[in-house]
């Protein structure tokens, strides 16, 4: 009789299980290959963004928005979202890093249980609306909040009113952050802020922790003040130059004494600074 062609069901079998070993192998370097293809993504958005600030501070006269609680001018606050609104057009595609784009509330103002759990770190902020904004926007950028302009004397001219970096041309502007990744739409750090206990756990509390946040293997990207961005380790945040007078040698900084034993388990591989 003829004999008929094809696989054995052993033949199938050995078929599928290089497949399968195949598919294992190549899998972790997929996922690694989507992460650095997202990682870049997002060094993109806050380029695009670093332009918007550009043209921002020259439109008025080299300075900042007024930013939190610091206009007089009316019951609403001119934060970056609504002051850049004709730049953002409202859009929340480029106000989230593609590693974070589930809200915390959703279109209609309903808490969707993030908030301050391990989910945080790859969370956004939103849907908000505040006085001013033409619709709901959700974000997972925020801004360095000593990077304003505030109205001389709503605080009594004390250092935090002096403080400030009122205006992009400064020197050493390389070493102060801007716009970055957080879990607030903006956040004033200290030398002395404490490391989140957990990736995403300081959605309140201190500020540092709103934005060391583990995004992409151990680094969050940074928008500086000379509009430059690039990625900055979790560790490194805290020997930055967030305002005028701040130690950029604190107690979470290797100058100032911090041993990798001091940092909460799950940042204790990154490196030092």
């Amino acid at each position: 009789m003829p004999r008929r062609k094809g696989f054995t069901l052993i033949e199938l079998l050995v078929v599928i299980a290089i497949i399968a070993l195949l598919m294992a192998i190549l899998m972790p370097a997929l996922q690694r290959v989507r992460k650095q293809a997202r990682a870049v993504a997002c060094l993109s958005l806050l380029k695009q963004w670093g332009l918007w600030f550009s043209m921002y501070t020259e439109e008025y006269n080299g300075y900042f928005m007024e930013g939190f609680a610091g206009t007089s001018k009316g019951t609403g606050n001119n934060r970056w979202c609504r002051a850049m609104g004709e730049y953002h057009k409202y859009e929340s595609d480029v106000a989230c890093c593609p590693n974070a784009t589930k809200p915390w509330f959703d279109e209609f103002g309903n808490a969707t249980g993030l908030e301050g759990t391990f989910r945080g770190s790859t969370s956004a902020w939103g849907y908000w609306q505040r006085d001013g904004w033409l619709k709901p926007l959700k974000g997972s950028y925020g801004i360095n909040g000593w990077c304003n302009n505030p109205e001389l004397g709503l605080n009594g001219g004390n250092t935090f009113e002096q403080n400030h970096w009122r205006t992009p041309n400064v020197k050493g502007a390389g070493y102060v952050p801007l716009f970055l990744g957080g879990q607030r739409y903006n956040f004033w750090p200290q030398p002395t802020d404490t490391p989140p206990v957990f990736d995403g756990e300081q959605w309140q509390g201190d500020n540092m922790g709103r934005i060391c946040l583990n995004r992409h293997d151990g680094f969050v990207n940074t928008l500086f003040l000379d509009f430059s961005a690039r990625k900055v380790g979790l560790k490194e945040l805290w020997a930055l130059k967030w305002y005028r007078s701040y130690n950029t040698s604190g107690p979470w900084t290797k100058a100032g004494g911090a041993l990798p034993e001091d940092w909460p388990e799950w940042m204790r591989s990154f490196k030092d600074y």
